[in-house]
Formats: C-alpha cells, structure tokens, sequence
C-alpha cells in the first residue's frame, strides 16, 4: 500500500550570513520555524528496482537531481533494501520560494520509505544521510522551532514557541540560493570596501593624541565602536561577519534569558506568563534576513511584498530563507484571514496558515 505523508513548510525567523567557508558553504545562524502549508509525498514499493518520480509540476526534476531521489538512494543503501520505488509529489508549496519545499519532500519520502519498506534507520543515521543532500533538510527532522548553524544543517530543537497565525506571499519571481549567496558576497565585499575608504578618510592627520571613547563622550553605546590601537590614535571598526552573527545570537538569548553561545545545547524555556504571544515578541527583538540586502534590489516586487503584509497588519514580516516567498506574522487567525482577502484583492498570490509546534508536526505528518 502506499504511504501518503505530509511535506510541512518552513520559515525563517532571522538569518545571518557569516563567512565563506572552504567548502564553498557560508556560515549561517538562523531559527527555523515550520509551519502548516505543505505539499503531499506518496511512496510507493513495486516489483523490479530503481526509483521512478511523478509530479504534474514542470518545474520539478524527475531525474537523480531531485532531493527525493538522491535521498531514497543513500535510504536504500543504508537499509540494504531492493525494489522499485515511486514517489508521486502533490506540489503545493512554491518552486524556489524559500520555504524549503524541496528539502521537505526528500525528508517526507525518506519517512514514508521506512513504513514501506518496514525498516528504520537510527535516528544519527537518518539525520547523516539528510545533512549530505542538502543543508535544509535535517530541521525537517525535527520540526517546531529549531536552531541552524553551521551551513545550515546543524540543528537544535529550541523551545517550542506557541502556534501563531501566518499569512505567506508568493510572488511569481523564483530566487536562484546560489545567485542570492553569489550577491550577497559581492555586497559584503563593496560595503567592505567601503568602511576600508571611510576609515582611511577619517585617519587623523596632525600629532598623535588619545582618542576619546564614543562612549564617554556620548553615554551610548556606538556602533561603529571606537578601539585604541598600538599608535594610541583611534581606529574606527566596523562590525565584521561575526560580529553580526553575534548580534542575532544576543538578540535571541535576550529574549530566552541565557547567554547563547553556539555550543550544541538545548536552550531555556522562554518566561512564562507573558501578555504578548513570545513568537511575535521574539521576531521583534532586532532579528533580521540578511538575504534582504541583496534580493530586494534585485526584485523590488519583493519589498513591496513584505511592505503589503505590513499594511495588512502583519506584527513581523520578512523574506523566508532567499526567497522569493515572505510571511506575516499575525496577531489571530481572524487578522489572518482578512488580511489574505486584503492581499488578494490587491494582486498577491497570499496563502493563511499557521506555525506548527514540534508536537503538531509529528502528529500530523501522517494523519
């Protein structure tokens, strides 16, 4: 019989794009949040071998490039499985939106080939064999809000944030990930460039004396901050790579109450007793997608996307991953709703769903 199952969305709740590795890969730091918009993975067993994909969207591969093949073959190898295995996609979710509908799909059919095939792998198994084909997929393994660092594919469940209603926007525009990144690290190297030439410029040039700290002359913290170099003249900095990686870290442990220091732990339960849904309040606490720097120039339609969702009364909006989708975060299903009929009287392509906790995810993936 074949197993039919859920493939849950995701967004992201913040996103910072850290060095270029050697691999090739960026560093990033994120939270992942799923959430209840999904397409539907039927696998199926047959008599004979190899792995046939179906899906009446053009847009999606049918060959070994497909994320649902190439997983279902390193699934088979590890589980010293034989047969003929079809995988029909019922796509709902965007092409190229952002909301990881690909890498769901490989997860869902590597979830639905274990009930087929009646053998499972270990969970370290399950979570290696995700990691090699793409950096998105492991969250989908563990669903609800989660914690990504490295290229993405570490992940750490967080503490469940409560089911929030959300309204997401899917422009026509499809964004390319690699083109997005490629942009991003010719905007990191002008803005570079730029704090190179800034800095000189404002290089005193009469007799050395101290510098004063911005500090002490203003009360406030600066940004850029003063430092006081070997020549004892003042070096202005700006904040690098890491320093706005950090700055994503401190807004999230700000708002969990403990210091985050990236180390692979479980992290605290939120405060309880709160008047505002925590979701809305955490998404509100200087987090941003950093993919929003280069991907609005370049597709305008984009901002005027997210600044629609404001209109409509959306608490927080922002692109998801490099787009091209954006979600709102709203106050009520009931805001919800009407902001999606607002939306669609005005052109967008909007869709209401909402976040699911990690409890939800699992429970529905199958039901």
């Amino acid at each position: 019989m074949p197993i039919s199952a859920r493939s849950f969305a995701k967004i992201n709740l913040g996103l910072r794009i850290g060095a270029r590795r050697q691999d090739g890969f960026h560093e990033l730091l994120t939270v992942y949040q799923t959430i209840g918009w999904h397409d539907v993975i039927r696998v199926s067993l047959e008599r004979g071998s190899g792995i046939e994909i179906r899906c009446s969207d053009e847009r999606v591969p049918k060959d070994e490039s497909n994320t649902c093949y190439r997983i279902v073959e390193r699934a088979l190898r590890a589980l010293n499985a034989k047969g003929r295995i079809v995988i029909h996609i019922e796509k709902r979710l965007p092409v190229q939106g952002g909301l990881g509908g690909a890498s769901a799909n490989a997860v869902a059919t590597l979830l639905g080939l274990e009930r087929v095939l009646r053998k499972s792998l270990a969970e370290e198994e399950r979570l290696r064999i995700a990691a090699e084909v793409g950096s998105d997929l492991p969250l989908f393994l563990l669903g609800g809000t989660v914690l990504g660092v490295g290229r993405g594919e570490q992940v750490y469940p967080l503490e469940d944030l409560p089911a929030t209603a959300c309204v997401v926007v899917t422009p026509e525009a499809g964004v390319s990930t690699p083109k997005a990144f490629a942009e991003w690290d010719r905007f990191a190297r002008t803005s570079a460039a730029g704090a190179s030439a800034r800095t000189a410029g404002l290089r005193p040039t009469g007799p050395p004396r101290a510098a004063v700290p911005t500090q002490a002359r203003t009360g406030k913290r600066a940004r850029p901050h003063t430092s006081i170099g070997n020549s004892g003249l003042g070096k202005l900095t700006v904040p690098g790579a890491s320093d706005r990686m950090i700055e994503l870290g401190r807004g999230l442990s700000a708002w969990l109450s403990e210091s985050y220091s990236g180390a692979p732990r479980r992290i605290v339960q939120p405060r309880r007793g709160r008047a505002e849904n925590p979701l809305l309040e955490l998404v509100r606490a200087g987090i941003k997608n950093d993919f929003e720097e280069v991907v609005f120039p370049e597709y305008p339609e984009l901002s005027e996307g997210k600044n629609a969702l404001e209109r409509a009364g959306a608490k927080y909006a922002s692109l998801s991953g490099s787009g091209s989708a954006l979600y709102g975060l709203f106050a009520s299903r009931g805001v919800a709703r009407a902001a999606v009929t607002k939306l669609r009287r005005d052109g967008w392509a909007a869709q209401e769903t909402v976040t699911l906790t990690r409890r939800q995810y699992w429970s529905t993936i199958f039901g």
